[in-house]
């Protein structure tokens, strides 16, 4: 008969030779492999094992794909609102430091053409109070450039009545969101009366400064605080109406958002402290910080559930180190040592950790990729719509699968799932073969 091949294996311990042999030997991975797929014993199945081992691939894939499809929504929502966002807003902004921007043209010219830079517009921008009929609330105004508002914003195609083209200098015309004309019942042809700030004085005191524009046009933007607040009118009265005595500022359009910081501060850097740059970023601060919080706890507490599955795992390689006391017995009468009981042992649960992280990445991925068949599905299933068109803006689910999200969901299930096998591992390690064969 031939030798076993553990048989072969030096039993010295403390052995350099012998540890290096131990990490390049395979029989580690051939046992962890034999029992990963086997469900047997002394030829009788143990099924609660293999449903215990089923139950913690399970629970890993379950979880894996869970975070992978909650994290892919809400990368989702979070660019939907931001392109919505950023179709209103401007990518940067240059204001003149000591007021009103007289010259704007050149400073334009001469920023058009610069690296990401498209396009350049004036604008004019303040706070007023609206009164129509015993309704009083506040919203924005922003004068601006007809011709040039198609460079820098895409609310030229966002008019759904009327047209741009109506605001011209010296007719007191504005366009208004649809969310405010239907609040306020108002329609093309309306008048509005607008509040400046800034009153009048007189000897009877400070008279506010009131003023009847005409409403040529409504856009839809998709975003409701701008549909609501956002009023649009030319430049050239804007500035009349606040007496600002000119355009504020430029607004700027880049060919990639995310490089509105670095165009700021170069811009910083180039027009000197005589102007100020802010970018997208900057303005809404607050509302993409609390975004990004929110996401890090929603990863947390996601990533909670592939560690409840972790010690399922743990419960299925303690189960399966006792079944299998008298074999561990054997292979140390054989010459393996401890330390690859315990390499064997830790392949068998990384194994099923890696299976259930797989299992649990593709279906993450198919259903992040296909969410939109999915949750149709489901609405039509159960007879319910998820995000009612008269509410949400938003008609379907958004998706957005990013390969650093799937990266980092992957790598922390292995992790976990790594360290679940440590402590079966060790007691599997510790098994005496004495004992153990016993009661053999």
């Amino acid at each position: 008969m031939g030798r076993h091949p553990v048989a072969s294996i030096p039993a010295r311990r403390g052995s350099p030779v012998w540890w290096s042999l131990v990490l390049l030997s395979p029989f580690e991975w051939f046992i962890g492999l034999r029992y990963t797929r086997s469900g047997k014993r002394a030829g009788k199945k143990n099924g609660f094992i293999s449903f215990i081992s089923t139950l913690s691939v399970a629970g890993i894939a379950l979880g894996v794909a869970a975070l992978i499809i909650v994290m892919s929504v809400m990368n989702g929502f979070q660019k939907e609102v931001r392109d919505r966002m950023l179709s209103v807003l401007s990518h940067v902004e240059v204001l003149h430091a000591d007021g009103p921007l007289q010259d704007w043209q050149p400073l334009a010219d001469s920023l058009r053409g610069r690296d990401h830079i498209t396009g350049a517009a004036p604008f004019v921008a303040g706070q007023v109070v609206l009164s129509r009929g015993e309704t009083v609330r506040g919203a924005l105004v922003r004068g601006i450039e007809p011709s040039l508002e198609s460079q820098v914003s895409d609310m030229t195609e966002q008019v759904v009545t009327g047209s741009m083209d109506a605001l011209q200098p010296g007719s007191f015309g504005i366009i208004i969101g649809r969310v405010m004309a239907e609040q306020l019942g108002l329609f093309e042809g309306d008048r509005l009366a607008l509040i400046a700030p800034q009153g009048t004085v007189s000897p009877a005191g400070v008279v506010p400064r009131m003023k009847q524009f005409v409403i040529r046009g409504i856009f839809e933007s998709g975003h409701y605080e701008y549909d609501s607040t956002l009023i649009l009118m030319n430049m050239a009265d804007a500035a009349t109406f606040f007496r600002t005595g000119g355009a504020m500022g430029l607004r700027l359009r880049l060919d990639d958002m995310q490089q509105a910081l670095a165009v700021g501060e170069q811009l910083k850097k180039q027009l000197g402290p005589a102007y100020l740059v802010r970018d997208w970023s900057q303005e809404n601060r607050v509302w993409f910080a609390a975004v990004q919080v929110e996401k890090r706890m929603m990863f947390i507490i996601l990533a909670l559930i592939i560690a409840v599955a972790a010690f399922n795992l743990v419960s299925m390689l303690v189960m399966t180190v006792t079944d299998k006391r008298a074999d561990i017995a054997i292979l140390r009468t054989l010459g393996a040592s401890p330390k690859s009981i315990l390499s064997i042992f830790m392949v068998q649960g990384s194994l099923v950790g890696l299976l259930g992280t797989a299992a649990g990445v593709a279906l993450g991925v198919l259903v992040a990729l296909n969410i939109g068949p999915v949750v149709g599905f489901f609405e039509q299933l159960l007879g319910v719509r998820l995000l009612p068109p008269g509410i949400y803006v938003i008609s379907a689910l958004p998706s957005d699968l990013r390969l650093a999200d799937v990266s980092w969901v992957a790598l922390i299930s292995c992790v976990l799932s790594l360290l679940a096998t440590i402590y079966p591992s060790l007691r599997a390690a510790a098994v005496r073969p004495a004992e153990a064969l016993r009661y053999e």
